[in-house]
């Protein structure tokens, strides 16, 4: 099958943590290959200092992510993650973590997302630091990449700019709107923008519509 769900996400947001909930039965109903790409939405110029407003808005909008999906955010997260404000709201360490395991062990980059998202929303662990997401690829078996993210070099920071400049361009020009955004890529490289929203809603829906772009 030369057909490829490309997903653009960025770890940080909660969106993306939900649609890790259904993804799985997608993938094995489907047979389709995933492709991760980040976006970086939230590094950069789109990280912000967590406040009491900010706080607020994430929490309400992770409940109801939680209702739709079943993925928990749990209270540790809400009283360690949303409740300091020494924590800034910064996707970069995470990404750069991902791009470590892209490089290399490019099959495993899934479950280390999920594995990052787990360590934030479920453990209420601090992901902006290095030290945490390298003791998340370690238990993970993911040494190399662990080993990377502990001294990133310019071949590591290089790789990960690329991956966020060719998620940015994808978003572009496919019409996307923010993240999780997922597009078909068919075998003459032909883009076909998927309603992402089905993912969450009806995941029997999105795989219908899967199935229809992956038949002959």
């Amino acid at each position: 099958m030369n057909k490829t769900l490309v997903y653009l996400y960025d770890p940080l947001c909660g969106w993306c943590y939900g649609a890790g909930g259904p993804l799985p039965q997608v993938l094995e109903s489907t047979g389709i290959a995933l492709r991760l790409i980040p976006t970086g939405l939230f590094s950069g110029s789109g990280a912000r200092a967590m406040d009491d407003d900010f706080a607020a808005y994430a929490w309400s909008n992770d409940q109801r992510i939680e209702r739709l999906t079943g993925q928990v955010f749990s209270e540790r997260y809400r009283d360690q993650i949303l409740a300091d404000r020494l924590q800034g709201f910064d996707s970069a360490p995470s990404t750069l973590a991902l791009s470590a395991v892209s490089l290399t062990s490019p099959e495993h980059e899934f479950e280390a997302l999920k594995a990052i998202q787990a360590a934030r929303y479920v453990d209420g662990l601090d992901v902006t630091r290095l030290e945490t997401l390298t003791a998340v690829l370690e238990d993970l078996g993911l040494d190399a990449a662990a080993q990377r993210l502990t001294c990133p070099d310019s071949g590591l920071l290089q790789a990960n700019d690329d991956r966020v400049g060719q998620g940015r361009a994808l978003l572009r020009r496919v019409g996307g709107r923010g993240v999780p955004t997922f597009v078909l890529q068919q075998a003459d490289s032909a883009m076909q923008l998927l309603p992402a929203s089905a993912i969450f809603s009806d995941p029997q829906a999105f795989i219908r519509e899967l199935n229809v772009g992956v038949n002959p």
